[in-house]
């Protein structure tokens, strides 16, 4: 008995070049005023905001530069700013336009966001949203 094996493969030698990097942001709080109710426009709520974006880190590899890679220090300063000074009454619009600042500010292609407002609803431990815009890199 003879057997043969076939391999198939869809995997083009240019596609076996490409990278999915993502730089990532994980437990940033911020402090907001945000929220529908009158209680809540009087208070600051901490919310906690997670962050995958797509990245190139190629270039940053080989020179060890920050200059070459996107900066999760200066996204985590920016979006802190932006939101310390926001006063959205929902999550989702907070969510969208942060995602809008860091895709035109940054230069990202793609992101992937976490808004959590723990303590919003008395009987669950996390609510909030997540959203991903742009085009997802694949693998």
């Amino acid at each position: 008995m003879t057997a043969f094996f076939v391999i198939y493969s869809d995997i083009k030698p240019t596609a076996m070049e490409q990278r999915v990097d993502i730089v990532f942001i994980r437990g940033l709080r911020i402090d907001a005023l945000i929220g529908i109710f009158d209680w809540e426009r009087k208070i600051r709520q901490t919310l906690i905001f997670d962050l995958d974006m797509a990245a190139n880190i190629r270039n940053a590899a080989e020179s060890d530069d920050i200059k070459d890679t996107l900066d999760y220090k200066a996204i985590s300063k920016r979006l802190s700013a932006y939101v310390g000074e926001s006063q959205f009454q929902l999550v989702e619009t907070l969510a969208e336009r942060c995602a809008t600042l860091v895709r035109d500010e940054f230069g990202v292609t793609w992101l992937r966001l976490s808004i959590n407002k723990k303590g919003a609803v008395s009987i669950a431990e996390d609510v909030g949203v997540i959203i991903e815009r742009g085009h997802r890199p694949s693998s």
